[in-house]
C-alpha cells in the first residue's frame, strides 16, 4: 500500500518473482487499504506510513483491529522516532526502510505471515530506548519468561511449541498471559520490553 504508482509497481515486480508470495491487491491510501484488506483477507499488508486521505499509521491501527489475523508490515523512508513509535504501537509487527534488499523485505513478509518479528537495526535500538511497555504487574512464571525471550529472538509460537516440546495452543496461553500481566497489546511490544528490561539482547532480535 503506497501513494506511488511506481513504487507499488515495483513491490509487485519484485516480490511477484518469490514463488511462495502471491500479491493479490495495491492501493494508493489508507481509506483504500482499509478497503482492500477487507475484501482480500491477506496474510500479510506491506504499507506505507505517509498516505493521502488517512495515512498508514491510523490504516494500521483500524486495520489490526478489524482484521486481527492479518499482520502489517510498516515500509517507509523515514527513520523518526514518532512514526517508529507509531507504528508499532498502532499494531504492525515489522518495520523496514524502503531501501531494503528485495531478499529483506521478501523474508520480512514470510516471518510475519508466521508472526515472526524484522525491525530495521536503527528502528531497533530507537524502539528499545523509547519504548514505555507497562511495568511487570504480576511475576512472569519461569515458562513465561522463556517464551518471552523467545518472542524477543522473532520466534513464531510453532517455533517455541517445539523448541519447549509444548502444543501451539499451550504456547498461545503463555502469550496471552504474559501480555496481560506486562500490560502490552502485541508480540512486537513484548519483544521490545524484553530488550529493554534486559530478559533478551539485542543481538537475539532478528532485524
Amino acid at each position: 500500500m503506497d501513494d506511488h504508482a511506481v513504487v507499488r509497481q515495483g513491490l509487485r515486480l519484485f516480490l511477484g518473482l518469490d514463488e511462495h508470495i502471491e500479491v493479490v491487491g495495491e492501493a494508493s491510501n489508507g481509506e483504500e487499504a482499509l478497503a482492500e484488506a477487507g475484501r482480500l483477507h491477506p496474510d500479510v499488508v506491506v504499507m506505507d506510513l505517509m498516505m493521502p486521505v488517512m495515512d498508514g499509521i491510523a490504516a494500521t491501527r483500524q486495520l489490526r483491529r478489524a482484521h486481527p489475523d492479518t499482520e502489517v508490515i510498516a515500509l517507509t523512508s523515514t527513520l523518526e522516532e514518532h512514526k517508529v513509535n507509531g507504528a508499532i504501537e498502532a499494531g504492525a509487527i515489522s518495520y523496514m526502510l524502503k531501501d531494503a534488499s528485495s531478499d529483506t523485505l521478501a523474508d520480512a513478509i514470510h516471518a510475519a505471515a508466521r508472526g515472526e518479528v524484522r525491525l530495521h537495526p536503527e528502528a531497533a535500538k530507537r524502539l528499545v530506548r523509547d519504548f514505555r511497555g507497562g511495568e511487570m504487574r504480576e511475576s512472569l512464571t519461569p515458562k513465561e519468561t522463556i517464551v518471552l525471550q523467545l518472542l524477543a529472538r522473532g520466534h513464531s509460537n510453532r517455533d517455541i511449541a517445539a523448541d519447549q516440546g509444548v502444543s501451539e495452543a499451550t504456547v498461545k496461553t503463555h502469550v496471552s498471559r504474559l501480555l496481560s500481566k506486562l500490560g502490552l497489546d502485541s508480540r512486537t511490544q513484548a519483544a521490545l520490553y524484553a530488550l529493554k528490561h534486559g530478559v533478551a539482547s539485542l543481538d537475539g532480535v532478528e532485524v
